[in-house]
């Protein structure tokens, strides 16, 4: 072979390969341009073959595949759900179910995401699936719905209780409810709400069983209920026991349903109530006597007593499910016993009404305001034999402080303002029931005139430091005073009175004699601001005379007791001042 033959073939072998390189290049530059087309021309759309839920939404983008889905599920979301609950058709509105479409998160689900994988490009040019849509739930409006449902179709469980009423136990029996299933009515409304054809859905209703059933309540009933009303529990203080009994203590008790079971539970304040109804915590109070429907009634003595509540509370539900014998509870304490027991409170025998007096007022508001301010502080004062009552010592001195007002009084046998004016209506009035009552009169000052409205020889007064209404229990059993007031108007008059209840000991009746020793009255002319103008009268002297028989076994003997009362003239007084105020 020639020398330039020999020579010219590599030159060839390597001019052919940089055409092939040039060739390649160029069907990799075309590819990728293709490639980069194709990129662009599927960008964010959806597959071209895909549906939602029978909806065509292939070869848009997101956004828009999103409005072409909204648009094509508008009637399948807008109709009603044909359901069935217990045989009764109901038309369930998906909108007010809670159910809904995400619309968005369906087209992603679907595959319209930009991307540079190629298989995502592939799937756009020659694929597309069927799928479901995203349908949404917002729980809250679901279980309000459902909820609903369950009230209208429904049965609500009821749980088994058990309640005290006194020393009552009162059961509530448990009962089975009827409702519906949420997990499974959900999963059937969301199979219908965006079929095609939807079939009418049966929803059934699911046996609920009550939180406390049957067997939970005769537990609590064996364990706690029957023994805590089976006897009373014994409170031991520092060598005193007090009884409380179940019809006291079990409105401190219930029984709680917690975790499917009825727990006993106390109300510590209540518990504290009950205990101190039978005693009083510090102070010992005193027996007494009072009315209640209008008889007399012992209220008992209440030791005085500190103890440890704590103590108490810790110790109580353990108690009143114990069998008798071992319902006793020793505090920590200390006690102090009454000066006036309730035996002793007994043995006076305050049994009936021995005498009743009522006297009347005219019109004014000082009288009310001190009239039933007296009646207020001498009502259910208690007497006991041989002790003597004092109207100034019990209602004490006529202050403001004390809920008197200015009113007038006598002085120097004229009237004047002063506290405490009228209060001498209520003295008049005990007066009259205790003389009525046979009690002993120790001292009663009659007015110095005679006022119409008050029986004549028959009325006393009072003023604070001076003169006062006092008399003594001298028979042997006890007296419980009761006073009254009914408040004036300016169309009424005023009402007073005063009781005495006891057991009889004398039938009293009274005499009174005429007038005589009559005197006769003066002209005063006053030159005083607060002049009151009177038209006077004359005065004279009479007598009452109380005669005592005895009754009920009573043996004693008791001489005629004469009043003797002088009343002074009553002036006339003209006011001279002309800037006098009658007040």
């Amino acid at each position: 072979m020639p020398k330039n033959q020999r020579s010219d073939g590599p030159a060839r072998e390597k001019a052919g390969g940089k055409v092939v390189a040039w060739l390649l290049l160029g069907l990799v530059g075309v590819f990728g341009g293709l490639y980069v087309a194709a990129h662009y021309v599927a960008g964010d759309k959806v597959p071209r073959g895909t549906t939602v839920s029978g909806v065509r939404i292939g070869g848009h983008s997101q956004g828009e595949a999103a409005e072409v889905l909204r648009a094509g599920l508008a009637d399948k979301v807008a109709r009603d759900i044909e359901t069935t609950v217990e045989g009764q058709q109901v038309a369930i509105d998906p909108a007010e179910a809670g159910l809904g479409v995400d619309y968005d998160a369906s087209v992603a689900e679907a595959g319209g995401e930009e991307s540079w994988d190629p298989v995502r490009l592939w799937n756009y040019f020659t694929g597309g699936d069927d799928t479901e849509a995203e349908v949404t739930v917002d729980e809250p409006t679901y279980n309000a719905y459902l909820a609903r449902l369950d009230e209208q179709y429904g049965a609500t469980a009821r749980d088994g209780a058990i309640a005290f009423d006194g020393e009552r136990i009162e059961k509530t029996e448990p009962q089975t409810g009827a409702a519906l299933d949420p997990a499974d009515t959900l999963t059937a409304l969301e199979s219908a709400f965006l079929a095609d054809t939807p079939d009418e859905v049966a929803l059934e209703m699911a046996t609920v069983q009550p939180a406390i059933d049957a067997s939970d309540v005769q537990e609590a009933l064996d364990g706690f209920a029957s023994p805590a009303v089976a006897a009373p529990v014994t409170l031991g203080f520092e060598g005193s026991t007090v009884k409380v009994f179940p019809a006291d203590y079990t409105a401190a008790l219930s029984l709680v349903p917690t975790d499917g079971e009825l727990v006993p539970t106390l109300d510590p304040e209540k518990l504290t109530e009950v205990v101190g109804a039978k005693i009083t915590t510090g102070a010992p109070v005193d027996a007494t006597v009072t009315l209640v429907d209008g008889r007399p009634q012992v209220v008992p003595a209440k030791p005085g007593v500190t103890f440890d509540e704590a103590q108490l509370e810790a110790a109580f539900l353990d108690t009143v499910a114990k069998p008798q014998g071992e319902r006793t509870i020793t505090l920590e304490s200390k006690v102090a016993q009454p000066d006036f027991t309730t035996k002793e409170a007994r043995a006076l025998k305050v049994r009936e009404r021995v005498s009743t007096f009522t006297t009347y007022f005219p019109y004014a508001e000082y009288r009310n305001i001190n009239i039933g301010r007296a009646a207020e502080i001498i009502d259910g004062t208690l007497l006991k034999p041989g002790e003597t009552f004092s109207l100034n010592d019990t209602v004490g001195e006529r202050t403001v402080e004390n809920g008197f007002t200015k009113g007038y009084v006598i002085s120097d046998g004229i009237l004047i303002q002063d506290l405490g004016g009228g209060v001498s209506q209520m003295a008049t009035t005990l007066f009259n029931a205790m003389f009525f009552a046979g009690l002993e009169d120790v001292e009663h000052k009659p007015h110095s005139f005679y006022i119409d409205r008050y029986p004549i020889g028959r009325e006393a007064t009072v003023a604070w430091g001076a003169v006062d209404l006092r008399f003594r229990n001298d028979t042997p059993y006890g007296v419980l005073i009761k006073t009254s007031v009914t408040p004036s108007t300016p169309s009424s008059s005023g009402v007073v009175t005063a009781s005495m209840y006891s057991t009889k000991y004398w039938d009293i009746t009274t005499t009174t004699s005429e007038r005589y020793n009559f005197t006769k009255h003066k002209t005063r002319r006053i030159d005083s601001l607060t002049c009151h103008p009177n038209e006077g009268f004359g005065g004279f002297d009479i007598d009452v005379t109380r005669y005592f028989e005895p009754v009920n076994g009573n043996t004693e003997t008791r001489d005629d007791e004469v009043f003797h009362t002088t009343y002074t003239p009553s002036d006339t007084v003209i006011c001279t001042n002309p800037d006098a105020v009658d007040e």
